[in-house]
């Protein structure tokens, strides 16, 4: 058994020590409330969405380091699960970080990258390799990215590599009736792979964008 605190919380684009002590009060009341994983947002470290932003090497570098000593700051208490950019000598990802013991022990890549309506992560991004959960203990996670979860492909490589259940980290705009829509994308995930799922989104405005939970 693992106890989740799913926190439907938004960071502010480009405030990256702001968002760092959102996500430590976060891990904190998850910490109290006898939590053992903390889960927050798609990309929360740097708000959503970021667009060029991430295009700046320098403050991709920020985040980055934010992420590896943000990981020592909450090594004693529950694991914490937060999305930030991640770059290396193979390009740049939209990437979500497991921080556990004072490390980064897992760090999923989304694979799938939206390139419609109000997304554009296939000019911004690398597309992440199929990749497999992470050991929690006594369950092995596997963690999804946003459109992740919208096709089968990565539910399925993650099932098949071992996990145990889906968390499922978002950054999904509202737009009227959308609901549906996302309940049945996650329902045909449950059921393709006989796995539970837990569905994260942010809260909050960026621009035009209404993220509603």
């Amino acid at each position: 058994e693992v106890d989740f605190m799913l926190c439907e919380i938004g960071g502010t684009v480009g405030d990256i020590e702001g968002n760092a002590r959102k996500a430590i009060a976060a891990w904190q009341a998850g910490r109290d409330a006898g939590a053992d994983m903390v889960v927050l947002p798609e990309m929360f470290l740097i708000g959503y969405q970021p667009q060029d932003l991430v295009r700046k090497p320098a403050f991709v570098a920020d985040a980055m380091a934010r992420i590896e000593a943000l990981a020592a700051e909450v090594a004693d208490g529950p694991i914490l699960g937060i999305g930030a950019p991640f770059a290396d000598e193979t390009g740049l990802y939209n990437a979500y970080s497991i921080l556990r013991g004072g490390k980064v022990v897992s760090r999923t890549l989304k694979h799938e990258l939206p390139n419609y309506n109000v997304f554009d992560e296939v000019r911004l991004y690398r597309p992440g390799p199929l990749g497999g959960p992470f050991d929690a203990g006594p369950l092995r996670i596997g963690v999804p990215i946003c459109e992740d979860a919208w096709l089968p492909d990565v539910c399925e490589a993650m099932a098949e590599s071992g996990a145990d259940l889906f968390v499922v980290p978002n950054g999904s705009p509202y737009f009227r009736d959308k609901f549906p829509f996302r309940l049945n994308a996650m329902v045909a995930r449950v059921t393709e792979n006989d796995l539970p799922l837990a569905y994260l989104n942010m809260v909050g405005g960026q621009d035009d964008q209404a993220f509603d939970g």
